[in-house]
Formats: C-alpha cells, structure tokens, sequence
C-alpha cells in the first residue's frame, strides 16, 4: 500500500515547491475553468491496485488509462476504461476500426502529452495541442458522476465531476470523446 497524506484537499497545494511543473500547470488551467475538484497526495503509483487506496479516500475509481498506437506509429489513442477491467487489444481495435494497437512507446507519451509513465491521464491532452492523440471512453466512465485521474503526475490523485470534463475541460483542448462498450472480463 503506498504511503498516502490522508487528508483531502479542495484546492491545490498551498505549497507548490518541489512538485513537477506539469502538475501546477494542470492546477492552473483547473482553476482557470472553475473546475472544482478533491486531491490527495500519495507515493508515486504505477499499478491499479496501487490505486485501490486511493479510490476509497476519493469516493471514486482512478480510471485507467491506456496511451496506445497503430503500428505505424501515427495514430494515437488515450483510452479511459474501469481498473476493474482486462484490456483486450483486439476488442478495442475492433471497436474502433483500427489494426491492432500495441503501447505508444514513452517519447510519444513525453512528446504528445507532456506524461511519462505512469502518470498517463486525460488532463495531458492540455498538452496535445495538434489534437494527434484520439479520445476514447469506455461507456462506464462516461456515464459515471466522477472520475478519478492524476494531475499529470503520478504522486497526486483528483476526483472531478465527470460533466465538468465534458463541458469544460474538452472544450477548453478541442479534443471530444468516442466511447466503446469494453466487456465485463475482470483482472
């Protein structure tokens, strides 16, 4: 279980010394659109059961977040789906009309969304600004009342309302949400 500051915070860090500037930055553009939103501050979590902590301070799942790519290196994907399900490349291609997809390799993540591993959230796509990365929600997280995503770091965690994301937060990039029906297969 990763050490966690049990305390939840409305706000972002009073103190922001030491914390990753693509972090503050997220916090700007949150305040910027009156996106109001629960934080808690954790160990770095690389896992989603590394997350299940979490998701109990915050009342709501830390989705998981997959960045994927054609084989060719020139489509690519940021997919939002429950921890609680398997990811099947070959359901998600299908659904999506796409060859098979495999990981985007991290210089694409760093390049196209300001994320290194581990830390991969849709708050990055403020980064995307060439709108190159694709959008996908699994229908679960779009018809949730909050989601759970790091502010692009991995030693942070916020609960956001999901309709904030929606209308304020995907505007605010240019970048819309496609959504799939991911099966049921549990880990």
């Amino acid at each position: 279980m990763p050490t966690v500051n049990p305390m939840l915070y409305h706000a972002r860090p009073e103190v922001e010394t030491g914390r990753p500037a693509m972090e503050i930055h997220t916090y700007d553009i949150l305040d910027k659109l009156h996106i109001p939103f629960l934080r808690i501050d954790h160990d770095a979590l690389y896992t989603m059961k590394d997350c299940s902590y979490i998701d109990a301070m915050l009342g709501t799942e830390v989705c998981k977040n997959l960045f994927l790519c054609n084989s060719q290196k020139t489509s690519f994907y940021l997919l939002m789906m429950p921890g609680t399900k398997k990811f099947k490349t070959s359901v998600f291609s299908k659904q999506i009309g796409s060859s098979r997809l495999s990981f985007a390799p991290p210089e694409y993540m760093h390049d196209l969304l300001g994320l290194a591993p581990g830390s991969v959230t849709i708050l990055g796509l403020i980064h995307d600004t060439k709108h190159r990365v694709r959008l996908y929600m699994d229908k679960t997280i779009a018809e949730s009342t909050y989601l759970g995503c790091h502010p692009c770091t991995n030693t942070a965690s916020l609960r956001i309302k999901t309709q904030d994301i929606f209308e304020k937060f995907l505007p605010f990039t240019g970048h819309t949400a496609e959504f799939v029906e991911l099966p049921d297969d549990p880990l």
